[in-house]
């Protein structure tokens, strides 16, 4: 009931902006047989094209943690970036989009127990098994955006991306002035996050997370605890994390880029 109301108020939020936005109520497996879940999606198309940008954040919060739980930077803050870009899409000079663009408030990124084909990533999976079986739409590119308002900002890209992706990346952080606040992440550690389901679809996709949410450098101990609460997340941060994506989707609106 919870995870409908969010659904339903990210709705009525970017719909004041007047993007167009619906949402994709679906069923999926869940360890327990059948849960019942929701997609907030924004479509921006373009005429003529159907190469697809999609961005995504799971507005879930993980289960069982108790205490006031609030989800602040995992789940909320990346959502709060989603809906500022939302408007700024609308807004744009049309001439601005080459490519379409899909934003994407997923359900369900979090597991029950245990990540599986049951459990966890149900939204994203959804998501990219729609582009998989849709005869007009292709993905030029996926980005996972989580966890990018925390107050000591540490943006590390995991190993499991597109590699063109991942250097636009980097890029883009350049070109935002934030590029001492991003990353490639060096060791072999796989983060299991939206862009994973577009990644085992053939898709290119990146991550773009700050794994490092705690009360000292390089540990994550507000992370899935009742710590994650609103004074942890920075708008100085929300705002560098919103610089980034937006000069990732600028970037990613070249016809000269290559995504794959």
């Amino acid at each position: 009931m919870r995870g409908r109301l969010a659904a339903q108020w990210l709705l009525g939020r970017v719909s004041r902006c007047g993007a167009d936005a619906v949402l994709d109520v679906f069923t999926a497996p869940v360890p327990t047989g059948k849960g019942k879940f929701a997609n907030v999606v924004v479509d921006f198309p373009v005429s003529g094209s159907d190469e697809w940008i999609v961005v995504m954040s799971h507005f879930d919060t993980a289960p069982g943690i108790g205490g006031g739980f609030q989800g602040a930077n995992d789940g909320a803050s990346t959502c709060g970036i989603l809906v500022a870009v939302a408007n700024l899409i609308k807004h744009a000079d049309p001439s601005w989009r080459k490519y379409p663009v899909s934003l994407v408030f997923t359900d369900a990124e979090e597991k029950r127990v245990a990540y599986s084909d049951n459990d966890g990533l149900q939204g994203s999976r959804r998501l990219a098994s729609y582009y998989l079986n849709h005869p007009k739409r292709k993905v030029r590119a996926a980005i996972c955006i989580d966890m990018l308002g925390d107050r000591n900002l540490n943006i590390s890209i995991p190993p499991n991306g597109t590699p063109a992706l991942k250097g636009l990346a980097l890029k883009a952080a350049a070109k935002a002035g934030i590029r001492k606040y991003v990353g490639l992440r060096h060791d072999d550690m796989t983060v299991l996050d939206d862009h994973q389901a577009f990644l085992e679809a053939g898709f290119p996709a990146v991550d773009l997370i700050d794994f490092s949410f705690g009360s000292a450098p390089g540990l994550n101990d507000y992370w899935h605890t009742p710590a994650d609460t609103i004074d942890k997340v920075s708008p100085a941060s929300l705002e560098k994390s919103g610089r980034l994506l937006v000069e990732l989707l600028n970037l990613l609106q070249s016809v000269d880029v290559k995504t794959r």
